[in-house]
């Protein structure tokens, strides 16, 4: 390994501060001894957020049939507008190890506000316990039936697309690649934050942050070795767990993809985007200099957060007009 690839890139100052000060909450590196706690940590947190933002939005709790039973869905939709309605389908993130439904859930419902858009985001379950292809066949089989079901739900079964941050962005990308060759529902868009898309673990990238930031190589293997156990990084690895597997990514719907230059998710982005146009698709990438993993959820205030939020309305303005 070369001095270059040892040499993380710097963090943004203001973002750098930001993590300083969560040091004793939000570790770099997590283990699989780690799990119990996280997942503790997250279902302490999560529950008193307001997903109606003040009103604006009427939210409820439902359930999908899925391969191996209910599929638990929160849905958000705009107060006082009528449907039918464009949607977003949402995953949330967690390294396929933590995290529900409502985790990360307060930005997609502010799309919603915004843009007059349903929201469902898929209580997927979390590996070990629940291995590939469990998570990704709960993400795909909440999204057939929401299509299967727009009538129902107010929802424009042709203007629906797949939104998901760091994990839920893998499960997002993998999801789409299933609808585009299962002949599923014709998708909008795909919108990936962070997305967690390679179980090999290799990059320079992950190798420059290794033990630092947030969501660290150890952390990474932790995460994919639940999914996968012991066919992580080995040859037989299916696109639908790790999308960056994916030898054909033609007629995929048009994706937007970010990512922080200081975290270990960065190289594997930008080659699925550069994979994105190879493949003769559209694809628009940010990669955001000095943002660590998950930096606009954890610094949301910083001017760096602003920004990465405000490209994504964008690309949803030009998606939606």
């Amino acid at each position: 390994m070369t001095p270059m690839t040892k040499t993380p890139p710097p963090f943004d100052p203001e973002l750098k501060a930001a993590l300083e000060a969560l040091a004793s909450v939000v570790s770099p590196t997590i283990t699989p001894a780690d799990i119990p706690g996280l997942r503790s940590a997250r279902t302490m947190t999560l529950p008193g957020l307001d997903l109606t933002l003040g009103g604006a939005m009427t939210v409820e709790e439902i359930t999908a049939p899925g391969p191996q039973g209910e599929i638990p869905l929160i849905v958000g939709r705009p107060a006082d507008v009528e449907g039918p309605l464009p949607a977003v389908y949402y995953m949330h993130g967690g390294g396929m190890i933590a995290g529900d439904a409502r985790g990360g859930l307060l930005d997609p419902l502010r799309w919603g506000r915004e843009f007059g858009l349903v929201v469902i985001s898929v209580d997927y379950r979390l590996a070990p316990e629940h291995p590939h292809p469990v998570p990704v066949e709960d993400c795909y089989a909440g999204l057939a039936w929401t299509v299967e079901n727009a009538a129902k739900l107010g929802v424009d079964p042709a203007r629906v697309l797949v939104a998901g941050t760091s994990a839920g962005g893998g499960l997002a990308a993998a999801v789409a690649l299933m609808a585009r060759d299962r002949g599923g529902p014709a998708l909008l868009g795909q919108l990936l934050m962070c997305p967690m898309l390679d179980d090999r673990n290799s990059s320079v990238s992950g190798a420059q942050m290794d033990g630092i930031g947030v969501w660290d190589r150890t952390s990474n293997a932790t995460g994919w070795s639940a999914l996968l156990g012991d066919a992580t990084g080995g040859p037989d690895v299916s696109p639908y767990a790790a999308p960056a597997r994916a030898t054909d990514l033609a007629n995929l719907p048009p994706a937007f993809i970010d990512v922080g230059s200081a975290e270990t998710f960065r190289d594997e982005d930008v080659a699925y985007a550069a994979a994105i146009w190879a493949a003769g698709g559209t694809a628009e990438l940010h990669v955001w200099p000095g943002g660590f993993h998950g930096f606009d959820l954890l610094a949301p205030k910083a001017a760096l957060s602003r920004q990465a939020r405000a490209a994504r309305l964008a690309w949803l303005h030009r998606l939606l007009d």
